[in-house]
């Protein structure tokens, strides 16, 4: 963080176990551990704990002069003898953070909290940062007088890092964790199986937007997708099947046993169920168990300005969108129509005339092996699947194949841990 680089900064380990003294340097108490707020890039100390008289007091951030290595010292003896509850976004610093894991936002992995480092910045104690290297965890196991001449390693900009609170709600109440919004799902499904279970739990109930937890457990493995579904309501299932991809749905309803199942397909809205039910009846390794049913295809007489709104209206996902196909008076797939194609053209142009493009078509029981091979001769990142009568019933993207076709261990799982 630039604006404190210049400022002095404390070391947690170096804080908690010292002293609180008053203003006059009188001994009160040990000082046990630093309690935040969080919410804000750099969070505001709001107190500390100490054990005054052999009983645990909070004292108020407003009324500590100064904190020091070894101590923290009081304008004013104002401390709180009621048992101690944490209020909402407030987490323990020592108890909560220190030796355990937390997010590295920007380099997307799970990194070890050796040290937290904090500064005074604008009239508030903030933390600024936390080292994960090997160092912090040294200097912690020396005694306190040589402690300070080791020099930290790795130090993280804490405005880029997101602790785990040990909040997981049992109601699904959003749990704080703004930055988490900057990672791809994909990112945030690795996150998630390499955590422990309760912080899965905790980065899942972080995921505000109901959309991004979807395409998250899209990502999961189908191990973390049944351990999630088997904690959650029904209708909390059905919640997040109805905003996934449906071959993605069809997959996880098929960890469930069939009473389940059938509960679950019920709630589900009408169009999304009839989607699902679809699928279900394909084999998984095929086109018909990989295809979306998310596709554009209009008449072959329609312009671009007509194509144009429908996609508009269309809740199709991007990754089915780079092409829209055509058809004939009787539904027939006819032709296929590059999306960069059809962004060029005039506004009143026909797709029979922009669709240069015959579209290479599978059938439902088409292997993913042949898929496949068909992309790569074809340099294709989508594939129609047509019926009997050569309609277009749904699309195979290269996304799906992929996720068979490539060796379980290369899929993701890079430098998840941080080290030093």
């Amino acid at each position: 963080m630039a604006a404190t680089q210049s400022l002095p900064i404390l070391h947690l380990s170096l804080i908690t176990g010292g002293i609180l003294r008053d203003g006059a340097g009188g001994q009160l108490g040990r000082v046990d551990d630093v309690v935040v707020r969080l919410g804000a890039d750099y969070p505001v100390v709001s107190g500390v704990l100490a054990t005054v008289a052999g009983r645990r007091v909070f004292v108020p951030a407003e009324v500590v002069r100064e904190i020091g290595h070894g101590y923290v010292e009081l304008s004013e003896v104002r401390l709180d003898l009621r048992p101690f509850e944490r209020r909402p976004e407030e987490v323990l610093l020592k108890q909560d953070v220190l030796d355990r894991q937390l997010i590295n936002v920007e380099g997307a992995r799970l990194v070890r909290t050796n040290e937290i480092e904090l500064a005074r910045v604008d009239g508030w104690y903030r933390v600024v940062g936390v080292d994960t290297g090997l160092r912090g965890l040294t200097r912690r196991v020396l005694p306190r007088r040589l402690a300070p001449r080791v020099q930290l390693g790795r130090f993280l900009d804490w405005a880029s890092v997101e602790p785990f609170t040990g909040h997981v709600p049992t109601v699904r109440l959003r749990v704080p964790h703004p930055k988490l919004a900057r990672l791809h799902p994909a990112q945030l499904a690795d996150l998630v199986e390499a955590a422990s279970h309760r912080e899965g739990e905790e980065i899942m109930s972080a995921l505000a937007d109901e959309e991004l937890e979807a395409d998250v457990f899209e990502e999961l493995d189908t191990q973390h997708q049944r351990e999630f579904i088997e904690e959650r309501t029904d209708a909390d299932v059905a919640g997040v099947l109805a905003r996934m991809e449906s071959d993605d749905a069809v997959d996880m309803l098929g960890e469930l046993d069939e009473e389940r199942r059938r509960q679950i397909l019920e709630l589900l809205p009408p169009l999304q169920a009839r989607r699902v039910r679809a699928l279900a009846g394909y084999d998984p390794a095929t086109a018909g168990g990989l295809m979306s049913p998310d596709f554009i295809c209009l008449y072959a007489t329609a312009t671009k300005r007509e194509a144009v709104e429908r996609i508009r209206r269309d809740q199709v996902k991007p990754n089915s969108l780079t092409s829209i196909f055509t058809m004939n008076l009787h539904r027939r797939l006819q032709g296929e129509v590059r999306l960069a194609d059809l962004i060029r053209a005039e506004d009143d142009a026909v797709l029979a005339d922009l669709a240069t493009i015959k579209p290479r078509v599978v059938s439902p029981d088409t292997e993913v092996e042949e898929i496949a091979r068909l992309m790569t001769d074809y340099d294709l990142t989508i594939v129609a699947v047509t019926g009997a009568k050569g309609e277009l019933i749904g699309v195979v993207t290269v996304d799906d194949v992929l996720e068979l076709v490539l060796p379980r261990g290369w899929r993701r799982k890079f430098d998840l841990f941080g080290g030093e």
